[in-house]
């Protein structure tokens, strides 16, 4: 596991649903966490409440943004506004931007390019959607020893070896995701192998050490320390959890024990 500080990130998609709720809920985990330093937290909320949540404690990030600065781009959002916003990440390529608004591998890639210029760090997401599959022959195979790897090749292309280490890898198999069946601790320690083994393709196993990959999918307090203790991960990317503020507080104390 990488030796710096667990990263821990709470993606709270389209939730709340008000400016109220969403204060509420900033400022009820902020409370608890403020003395707590063996973690980064990082909140990323929807983009529209990032201006409400400037301060020190908790690192903000954006959950998605647009490849170009600005320009005629109705409705986008630029990674260098978001900057300016005070955010020091931003989610990229997670599996509902993938899924629903048909997200492709070249376009992830282009936002990633984007954040790092920007001097922001990506949390690139990658995953298979199913977790097996049969091929023309009938024989069954796993989903994740190609679909991530080759997610994490289309989505580096042109990545330097400086670059790459500003990157945390979140691997979130679509089927644990908001289903309440998660992830064995087995098969996420297999699947950040995997990760590592196509970073040092790409890179070097040196480089590969230093990134950091995060799991997410249907992570709870009861079971977050065993993505962290048994599958070797570097942090927790959370989605349904942290929209309740004392278990994700419980999911942070947990994983730090």
């Amino acid at each position: 596991m990488n030796n710096n500080k667990l990263l821990i990130v709470a993606n709270w998609k389209c939730n709340p649903a008000t400016q109220k709720e969403a204060e509420h809920l900033f400022v009820s985990v902020k409370k608890e966490i403020k003395k707590i330093d063996e973690v980064e937290t990082v909140i990323c909320p929807p983009s529209i409440y990032l201006s409400l949540f400037k301060q020190k404690v908790i690192q903000l990030g954006a959950q998605n943004c647009f490849w170009e600065d600005k320009g005629a781009y109705t409705g986008e959002i630029s990674s260098s506004m978001i900057k300016d916003f005070g955010c020091k990440y931003i989610i990229v390529g997670h599996s509902e931007r993938r899924g629903y608004f048909n997200e492709t591998d070249d376009e992830i890639n282009k936002k990633i390019k984007s954040i790092l210029k920007n001097r922001l760090k990506p949390i690139f997401c990658v995953g298979e959607k199913d977790r097996d599959s049969f091929d023309s022959e009938g024989k069954l195979i796993n989903e994740m020893s190609f679909i991530v790897s080759e997610q994490i090749e289309k989505g580096l292309i042109g990545i330097s070896q400086s670059k790459i280490q500003d990157i945390a890898i979140a691997y979130e198999p679509v089927w644990a995701i908001g289903t309440g069946v998660p992830c064995l601790p087995d098969d996420a320690m297999k699947a950040a192998l995997l990760i590592k083994k196509t970073l040092t393709g790409l890179y070097s196993r040196e480089i590969a050490e230093r990134v950091k990959i995060l799991y997410g999918g249907s992570v709870i307090s009861q079971n977050a320390i065993d993505y962290i203790k048994e599958a070797n991960m570097d942090g927790l990317l959370i989605g349904g959890a942290s929209l309740n503020a004392s278990e994700f507080v419980k999911i942070i104390k947990r994983v730090i024990i």
